[in-house]
This record gives C-alpha cells, structure tokens and sequence, in this order.
C-alpha cells in the first residue's frame, strides 16, 4: 500500500474508534484486550499516536531514554495541550481524536526522505511509522467495535498488508519459539490470492511471500485472517487444516506489546 493510503485509513479508522468508544462508554470491559475497559484502550492509543508523531516530527537516533515514560514526556513536551496524561473522562475520547489529527498532519508535512528512527523494514521511515499506525488504530479499532457490539469491516487490501506486517515485519523480530523443529504454515488470503509461509523454529520465526508445502494451513478472506494473525476473534471464519497446535503457539507467543 502506498503512504497515502495508510495516513487516510489513520483518519478514517480514527473517527471510527472513537464513535466505538463513545457508544460503549469508557467503563465498558474490552474483550479482546483482558485487563482493559475502553478508557485504557483510548489512553493506549492516543499516548500511541502521540510517540508515533513525535518520532516523526523531531527524528533522532535510536531513542536512548531511561524509561518509556522519559519518552513519552520528551514527546509530550513538543505538543503540551495534547501531553496530560490522562484528560478526564468527558475531555479523553476528544483528546484522541486531537492526537489522532496531530498524527495525520506530521505524516502529511513530513519530507518523504524523514530521518526518523524505526524498528521493522520498510522502504522509508515515513512509510513505517505510516503503515505501523494504520494498523495500530484498525486493530485497536476492532477492539473498540466489539466492546460497543458493533461489527467491524476490513478492507482486503487493506487487511492483506495488516498480515503483512504482523507475519514478515513484526513476527520475524521474534528470537526465539517454543518448538522442537522448524515447522510451516501457510496463509492464503482467498479473496487477494497473498500467500505467506511461515516457518517458526527454536531459534525464530522467517517468512517468505509465497506459497510451500506446510504443517498448517489457514484460508479465508484477507479481513478474517487479519483478525486471526493479530490474535482478534475466534478463528471461526478461517479454515484450519493440518496441525492447528501450530496455530495455537501462535496465539501464545506472537504478541505486539507497548514495551
């Protein structure tokens, strides 16, 4: 997907959340994130979108900050009417949509050859930090969705670049997976045709585009196997054929987590 792309699912996908947050009301538990009702889950993203565009805005090196929350305050300290953590509850889901609109504007002013400090591949930092946002808000937009009750829509373009990253960027940091022996498992994204075949082992997990004969393999369309290699939903929506332990481990050990 091209930059632009990905800056307007953040637009879009933003108002979306924050109507979910509204209409289920910040007590409201979120399913898919134990632990959390919907005012963490709009806290978490709008702190999100906040580092992100700091990123951005004031490139440097590899961050070398004592904590994450010296981060966050030297971010914070570049926008202060968006840095109080937190806004009361009748100012907060306002507050993410400010963050959310401070996001947009340092992705769309940024210089496309920005400077700034990354952490997956990508043909650019500005596409990274875009990309990594766009699907930041999407999932945690589902998960807003569903704690209002509401029913969430993907894109098959969109999606399909969603399990992109989850699968060759995000999972391939891993350095280590609790098997004995490499094992496949093949994704095929039916209404796009994308192919992925994952291999975890002891020491990692690699991915190649493309297709290979495999231990597991999932099919379904690109928006159900989004919500499946994220860890959202239940898997009913996807066909599962071969060793579906596999699949379990993998709800288990690949995880995107803030720290």
């Amino acid at each position: 997907m091209e930059i632009a792309a990905h800056i307007t699912a953040i637009q879009d996908d933003g108002k979306l959340f924050a109507e979910a947050a509204e209409m289920g009301g910040l007590d409201r538990d979120v399913p898919s994130c134990p632990g959390w009702d919907v005012r963490e889950l709009v806290r978490h993203l709008g702190m999100i979108h906040l580092w992100a565009a700091g990123h951005v805005a004031f490139p440097h090196e590899e961050p070398d900050y004592e904590s994450e929350e010296d981060e966050l305050a030297a971010f914070a300290a570049n926008w202060p009417e968006l840095g109080t953590f937190w806004p009361d509850d009748d100012q907060l889901v306002d507050w993410y949509r400010r963050t959310n609109a401070n996001l947009v504007d340092v992705l769309v002013s940024a210089s496309p050859d920005v400077p700034a400090w990354t952490f997956l591949e990508a043909p650019s930092p500005r596409a990274m930090w875009a990309r990594r946002q766009a699907h930041e808000i999407a999932v945690h937009r589902f998960d807003a969705q569903e704690a209002a009750g509401v029913e969430s829509e993907f894109d098959s373009g969109f999606a399909a670049d969603g399990v992109d990253e989850i699968v060759v960027a995000f999972a391939t940091r891993k350095p280590e997976f609790p098997v004995d022996e490499p094992r496949a498992m093949l994704v095929h994204a039916s209404d796009t045709d994308d192919r992925w075949r994952i291999t975890p082992a002891p020491d990692g997990i690699t991915t190649v585009r493309g297709d290979g004969p495999a231990d597991t393999t999932l099919t379904g369309r690109a928006a159900d196997l989004y919500l499946a290699m994220w860890n959202r939903g239940d898997d009913s929506e996807i066909d599962v054929s071969g060793d579906r332990d596999l699949l379990d481990l993998w709800h288990n050990n690949v995880r995107v987590r803030w720290s």
